[in-house]
């Protein structure tokens, strides 16, 4: 599918743009993007493009800086593979050493030695592990969790030293997620990408991006499923009635239908603030919102669909997978106590 998606050019107009915080999403493109492949109803495969398309390659494109040189550097040739569709990039930052969370306490090293670089250390439930070319990863150069002590590295999957082991889950099986260890990689300076130190600002700036796309999809999964009740219940019948004429199965299933709306609305109002990534309370809001909405209208579907929710196609499946959407990029009680500490210019903006 990447490979279809870089050669019809899909990938290169996401980011035709930028600002001086790096490459700037256009969200309407993103938007249909996610659309379109979620329609094929693989969450796994869903879940492989937006890692890559709303998170790998902000961060790979914000290693450039300046005019072009003669030659391009491994990180922008990387890129531009990447932007065809003739390689995968696997964003490495969930670190073995410490919980998703936390990031500042991750333990990857990333030591700098004469004109080498040295990455040892583990990454654990990384989506594209599996079958990316490149490993983005963000590792530290130094003791410390302040923000100046990271830095992300391009290491090739192929490279001495990186195994690659699947992770044991039966769920979104297409994201070829899996976990990698580090031992005494070895690489060119110029496999750096960006500023030493920078990683974390790098990764903080293009985070928003990764939370629209992640309510994009939740806006497209949800009306996907609700869609797929709704054929449900009229088909099936009690006593002669379909369930669909049932007052408290539709009331219920409108209930859904108000909340995934809304989720659409906050997306379509903070889009372009969220791209740009300029503020950082649209990303919170976004991903908070996406986890009050997803489980329990996914909830409710399955128990709508009754026993056949259980099926291959079925709601209880596609509710287990769609949890990543709150998990992967921050838990959704982490969301909320960020949206508690910006509360004061939230309520300023709301009264204004």
């Amino acid at each position: 599918m990447w490979r279809a998606l870089g050669a019809a050019g899909a990938l290169s107009a996401l980011y035709a743009g930028g600002n001086a915080l790096g490459p700037v999403a256009d969200p309407a493109r993103l938007g249909a993007l996610l659309r379109a492949v979620d329609a094929r109803g693989d969450n796994g495969a869903t879940l492989s493009v937006l890692v890559q398309a709303a998170s790998a390659l902000p961060v790979l494109g914000s290693g450039r800086s300046g005019p072009a040189p003669a030659a391009p550097s491994p990180v922008a040739a990387a890129q531009a593979q990447v932007l065809a569709g003739t390689a995968q990039v696997a964003l490495a930052a969930t670190d073995e050493a410490t919980a998703g969370s936390d990031l500042s306490g991750l333990g990857t090293e990333l030591r700098i030695e004469g004109d080498e670089l040295v990455v040892q250390g583990g990454k654990r439930w990384v989506t594209n592990a599996g079958t990316a070319e490149y490993l983005l990863v963000l590792g530290r150069h130094r003791p410390g969790r302040h923000f100046t002590s990271f830095g992300w590295v391009l290491v090739p999957a192929r490279t001495a030293g990186v195994t690659v082991r699947t992770a044991a889950t039966d769920l979104l099986v297409n994201a070829a997620t899996g976990h990698i260890a580090f031992d005494s990689v070895r690489l060119p300076a110029d496999h750096l990408v960006g500023r030493n130190g920078r990683g974390m600002a790098v990764f903080a700036r293009h985070m928003s991006t990764e939370r629209l796309a992640g309510a994009q999809w939740a806006v497209a999964l949800t009306s996907r499923v609700l869609a797929d009740t709704r054929e449900r219940l009229r088909r099936r019948t009690v006593d002669g009635e379909p369930l669909w004429h049932n007052a408290a199965v539709r009331q219920g299933f409108a209930e859904c239908l108000v909340r995934v709306t809304q989720l659409r609305a906050l997306c379509d109002n903070l889009a372009e603030t969220a791209a740009k990534g300029q503020d950082l309370s649209a990303g919170a809001l976004l991903k908070s919102a996406v986890g009050l909405t997803v489980d329990p209208v996914l909830a409710r579907c399955a128990q709508l669909q009754g026993a056949d929710g259980f099926a291959a196609s079925g709601a209880q499946g596609i509710r287990a997978e769609a949890a990543v959407l709150g998990i992967g990029g921050g838990v959704t009680e982490l969301m909320l106590a960020g949206v508690a500490d910006l509360s004061e210019q939230l309520l300023t903006e709301l009264r204004a």
